[in-house]
């Protein structure tokens, strides 16, 4: 497929940010929402608050999943409330990850590795600890102060050309490039993906981690739709993204993080292998899905609107029956459920998170509270809802103590649904 940028004119404006074709196709409309990444202090409370459309198509060209760029990165992460290390299960996620590669790519003290949006160093304090020279990239200066605290060098930067250049001049070419959660961040993905490359050796490896769409779609997880996320893969679309690049696709795994993510494993064109069996397995099931046409894509709107009906359904029985309900976390994809089914603190009492961050802040758009996360015990409320539905075994094991006042733990999505002992959970509910 050539998707080298063809941009007709259209009465809309809107073109594909990977092929530039003009044909985008409705596949759910959320509406109007703030940045989900906006707390607001008590302060701004009485202040006019921002909202953009929230509107996901898909390219009928490259198909590729996408919104509208209405914000920019530096709006969102130049002082990012997202720490990654207060997650427990991200942080062995990580650990493990780190040893596979170690191990899969011999990596050693005479390798380099660079980690792009790296975050608070939860992942490349592994290297660090393993004597591996690395180096992370990473725009939000908060979270980049933290990591580099832990000890690892860590470059305050959005990556782009200037930036990849430098770093390949400052320091070398890297045997491995990582790029975790940062592949639907990047509104400009040509520069961005060619930055990658322009990071890795000749002979180098890329992995990337991205939420796969396939479960976005049959699951009806429309909260990982928000304004942050400019677009969502496939795998098959993942891989002509990196086409543009001269990378390919080598391997995939298919994860559990995120509600369902998958690792791809890219070289340079001229070194890569020919793709795996799971990279045949994985695209063979995606078109079984339809998801390699627009038809495997329209249940999506309905989907969504079932979850609202329901969840709405079950917080104002709850009101009527005179039961407390309150919200535990507050995840950017949070903003995007409450948004959209107009959930506030009358229905929401609040929410708490263990990000100390969040606690005083309210939540955007439905202005609910955000407190310490000892305030359940204290308030030993009716019913919590745990919004990162994601995490499900995680905090089923963490919040069981409120089974001691005989309290309901529910989850949101994939549909509304009490929890259950972790180790009954589906795999794909599960969080390795």
């Amino acid at each position: 497929m050539n998707i080298s940028p063809h941009i007709p004119s259209d009465s809309t404006g809107l073109h594909c940010r990977l092929c530039g074709a003009d044909r985008l196709f409705s596949v759910l409309d959320l509406g109007a929402t703030p940045p989900c990444e906006k707390f607001l202090c008590a302060d701004e409370l009485d202040q006019p608050e921002m909202t953009y459309p929230l509107h996901l198509r898909l390219c009928e060209h490259c198909l590729l999943l996408q919104i509208p760029a209405l914000i920019t990165p530096e709006d969102t992460f130049t002082d990012y409330a997202y720490y990654s290390s207060f997650s427990d299960s991200w942080l062995q996620h990580a650990k493990t990850y780190v040893d596979d590669a170690i191990e899969r790519l011999g990596l050693g003290n005479e390798s380099f590795v660079i980690e792009v949006a790296s975050n608070d160093g939860y992942l490349l304090q592994h290297l660090v600890a393993a004597s591996i020279p690395c180096l992370g990239i990473e725009p939000s200066v908060n979270v980049g102060e933290a990591a580099r605290t832990i000890g690892v060098p860590t470059e305050t930067a959005f990556l782009n050309r200037r930036t990849a250049g430098r770093v390949r001049t400052d320091y070398r070419a890297a045997d491995l490039v990582i790029a975790n959660n940062v592949y639907a961040h990047v509104p400009d993905l040509v520069d961005f993906t060619r930055s990658l490359r322009r990071l890795m050796a000749d002979d180098g490896w890329c992995t990337i981690e991205v939420h796969h769409a396939a479960n976005l779609v049959a699951l009806g997880q429309f909260d990982t739709i928000y304004h942050e996320h400019f677009q969502y893969y496939t795998l098959l679309s993942a891989m002509r993204a990196l086409a543009v690049a001269d990378l390919s696709v080598v391997d995939v795994e298919l994860l559990s993080t995120h509600g369902g993510s998958m690792r791809v494993w890219a070289r340079p064109t001229q070194v890569a292998d020919p793709p795996s069996d799971r990279v045949v397995e994985v695209l063979q099931t995606e078109a079984a899905a339809g998801l390699h046409e627009l038809d495997g894509y329209r249940d999506l709107r309905p989907r969504a609107e079932r979850t609202r009906y329901d969840l709405l359904r079950f917080l104002l029985d709850a009101r009527d029956a005179g039961q407390r309900v309150v919200g535990y976390g507050a995840p950017g994809k949070a903003n995007t459920l409450l948004n959209y089914c107009g959930i506030r603190s009358d229905l929401l009492e609040y929410t708490v998170d263990r990000n100390p961050y969040k606690h005083g802040r309210f939540t955007p758009g439905m202005r609910i509270p955000i407190h310490d996360t000892t305030r359940i015990a204290q308030d030993r409320p009716d019913i919590v809802m745990a919004l990162p539905w994601n995490l499900e075994a995680e905090l089923t094991e963490q919040l069981r103590y409120i089974d001691d006042w005989g309290g309901r733990l529910v989850f949101p999505l994939p549909h509304l649904h009490d929890a259950v002992s972790a180790g009954d959970l589906p795999i794909e509910r599960q969080v390795r």
